[in-house]
């Protein structure tokens, strides 16, 4: 299967992940260290100078230390710069793991290749990127996903059956729709949701 091609550089927890996205993409890939980042100025010089030349896409898992890392880059990096790709927080172990990760949950490099294509596609040097309706907070509000009563089960429902983690917050969960289709991947998340209910 032919590599997808992104001018972006895209930032991974550690070793695993890269040699992972690296078999799909082609691409230049770069790792965090898992929280080592936090202590290396150096290295977050480096993460700024290549978001302001060429867009860097964070690639975190979707557990609680991959939401810090992700909030971590939205401190230090502009965010015209600076993209999101969303993995689905699925349960089990990687097989050269002993144990699961401490939330039970696979990372990056546990995640099936098909569903890592279809993230990183949007960002492809080649896609023809054709306009799509996007969705804003307002919708989550109207549909009941924000400020309402039961809006968190709500919104974790939606996550959960849009395959993406389910700590988002509300303006995390639009760019990711948005990125991932817009108004009719929303909507057809949605029937879903229904058609579970009845």
């Amino acid at each position: 299967m032919e590599k997808i091609k992104i001018d972006k550089v895209i930032v991974v927890e550690g070793k695993y992940d890269k040699i992972k996205l690296s078999s799909l993409l082609d691409a230049y890939i770069v790792t965090t260290e898992g929280f080592g980042i936090f202590q290396n100025d150096e290295k977050k010089a480096l993460f700024r100078r290549l978001a302001a030349e060429r867009g860097l896409i964070v690639a975190s898992d979707a557990d609680g230390a991959g939401l810090v890392i992700r909030n971590y880059f939205n401190s230090i990096i502009p965010k015209e710069y600076l993209f999101h790709v969303y993995i689905p927080a699925i349960r089990g172990k990687e097989k050269r793991k002993d144990a699961p990760s401490k939330e039970g949950t696979l990372g990056v490099e546990g995640m099936e290749a098909e569903l890592l294509r279809e993230r990183f596609l949007p960002f492809a040097s080649d896609a023809s990127h054709n306009e799509c309706e996007e969705i804003t907070l307002f919708d989550l509000y109207e549909d009941g996903f924000r400020g309402k009563e039961n809006s968190e089960e709500k919104r974790k429902a939606f996550l959960q059956a849009a395959g993406l983690p389910m700590n988002l917050s509300a303006k995390a969960l639009v760019g990711a729709v948005n990125l991932l289709g817009g108004k009719d991947f929303y909507e057809s998340v949605k029937k879903t949701l229904t058609h579970k209910e009845s």
